[in-house]
């Protein structure tokens, strides 16, 4: 499919909906480039951390004990603090390290032409009317390798949208709504589960000291959910995102659609070696993994807990794992000449990101600074506050607690954060009148995926809107919202209605996990 394939008129605006998402594309688009966005944003978290400093709020944070105070940021010992460590909270800043060198290997293994025959293969056997629901739920499943579906899945959606002759930008909102928006749904165990799981657990010890939590307490529940979130997903994608971008022009010097219909003798030649490199590859991680008294596994001998190494390793394992098979097939197939090639690809890859890095600049120092405000966590605590003193019924106050943590989740990204922060608050509350922890930690990470996809302060947004603009260059953070926002609506409602059907089913949420909670 080439650029001019797909037509060039103006966006229909027919229906409610799509009158809607216009509007927000257009509100969207009117907010400054995102790099702009976080330095103004800097200067409000600023602005009002020396307002409120001057106030008490009477909150008390549930881990420390301690009354919540806003920390006032333009003294000239916080400024004078802001300078010395800019630096540091830049080349700190977690997502620019992953974004970086996991695409180094990524690079390579594009540049070669091992990802593009790779996808050539995998249309030749995936019927088209499962390209959708296929994507999504190999965005869900890359949770367990971390982010990786942010720098792998998400632009590889345009790509094979593009190359089977449909909008790329729908292909990219899909994997994203999978990778983001679906991020407590998988089949498969991974860090998060044991880490908030331990929150709950400390959360119950508030009401229970001797309350235990098993980290799989949600394993059914999540799994379950990612038919939920495929379904979802694929009925948005081709029932609303398609139709609303059938009429969306594609740059005229954007990239190129890659020919995915056949490939060569030495095409394919190139990748099974590649292929099998990458096995090889696969197979001494797991030779090397798989010993109880492995390095690579937690001092406990886990595999999936945050504290063993193989875990944190994983954006260093995709560089490698990418880089090797990439090689190969250059080598086999005659794209890299020389290793010189291999450092070019790697440099070109890299000229892309500039926009993304000059973001991320801003990004951290934003981050930064609403962390050391208090303000997220002000805004959090009074919105359990407000929930508490509603003391609605069971199911209502469920779903009370995923918008409340939808909303909580639009300000304060990190997952386990948040669970920090409302946990001790909504656990004991919700224990109080009979509902177990368990099913409250269920409900929290709904409420913590779905609104994951429509907010700009997720670190990986940007970096969405970057991958967006590779094939239109005007678009921006709302084009990527109006994208998303049906994503978002339609999961909050659906996952919602899953898990309050789920529970009134008695179906098991996972490994020891009770719906109820008695005295």
């Amino acid at each position: 499919m080439s650029n001019q394939a797909v037509n060039k008129a103006p966006v229909a605006s027919s229906g409610a909906m799509d009158k809607f998402l216009n509007f927000i594309e257009r509100a969207g688009n009117k907010i400054p480039d995102p790099a702009l966005l976080f330095f103004w944003g800097l200067v409000i978290v600023w602005t009002l951390s020396a307002l409120l400093s001057q106030f008490e709020f009477g909150l008390i944070h549930p881990v420390t004990g301690q009354a919540i105070e806003i920390n006032n940021l333009l003294t000239g010992q916080s400024l004078a603090g802001f300078l010395s460590g800019m630096v540091k909270t830049f080349t700190g800043f977690a997502p620019l390290g992953i974004v970086l060198v996991a695409m180094l290997g990524v690079g390579v293994a594009e540049a070669s032409g091992f990802i593009n025959t790779g996808l050539k293969k995998m249309l030749n056997f995936t019927p088209a009317k499962l390209l959708t629901p296929m994507l999504i739920l190999v965005a869900i499943v890359s949770h367990t390798a971390a982010d990786a579906g942010y720098v792998l899945v998400i632009p590889l959606g345009g790509i094979i949208f593009h190359a089977a002759g449909r909008h790329p930008l729908a292909g990219i909102a899909a994997a994203f709504a999978g990778v983001s928006g679906g991020f407590s749904a998988n089949f498969i165990p991974s860090g998060i589960d044991p880490l908030l799981a331990g929150f709950t657990q400390s959360a119950a010890q508030i009401l229970d000291p001797d309350y235990v939590v098993n980290p799989l307490s949600n394993l059914m529940f999540t799994g379950l959910s990612s038919i939920i979130v495929v379904a979802i997903g694929w009925y948005v994608t081709e029932k609303i995102i398609e139709p609303r971008l059938s009429n969306t022009p594609i740059d005229d010097d954007a990239e190129e659609a890659p020919d995915l219909g056949s490939f060569s003798e030495i095409e394919s030649k190139a990748f099974n070696r590649a292929g099998w490199a990458m096995v090889l590859g696969i197979a001494a991680l797991v030779a090397a993994v798989y010993p109880e008294t492995s390095p690579l596994r937690s001092p406990e001998g886990q595999i999936t807990a945050f504290s063993a190494p193989i875990m944190q390793s994983i954006v260093p394992l995709i560089f490698i794992l990418f880089i090797i098979p990439g090689v190969v097939y250059g080598r086999v197939a005659g794209t890299f000449k020389s290793s010189d090639d291999i450092i070019k690809a790697m440099s070109a890859t890299m000229g892309t990101m500039g926009g993304y890095i000059v973001m991320a600049f801003f990004c951290a120092q934003f981050l930064a600074a609403f962390s050391q405000s208090n303000l997220g966590t002000l805004l959090a605590l009074s919105g359990a506050d407000l929930l508490k003193a509603m003391n609605l019924p069971g199911q209502i106050t469920i779903v009370g607690m995923i918008l409340l943590t939808a909303f909580v989740n639009l300000l304060v990204g990190s997952a386990s954060a948040k669970w920090a922060l409302i946990g001790p608050i909504l656990v004991p509350m919700l224990m109080a009148v009979g509902i177990s922890p368990e099913l409250t930690q269920a409900a929290y990470r709904v409420g913590d995926s779905v609104s994951n996809i429509i907010s700009p302060l997720m670190v990986f947004f940007p970096l969405v809107v970057v991958y967006t603009q590779r094939y239109m260059k005007s678009s921006g953070i709302g084009t990527l919202a109006s994208l998303m926002m049906p994503y978002s609506i339609a999961m909050l409602i659906g996952w919602t209605l899953f898990l309050l059907a789920y529970w009134a089913f008695g179906i098991p949420l996972g490994i020891q996990a009770p719906y109820s909670y008695s005295m």
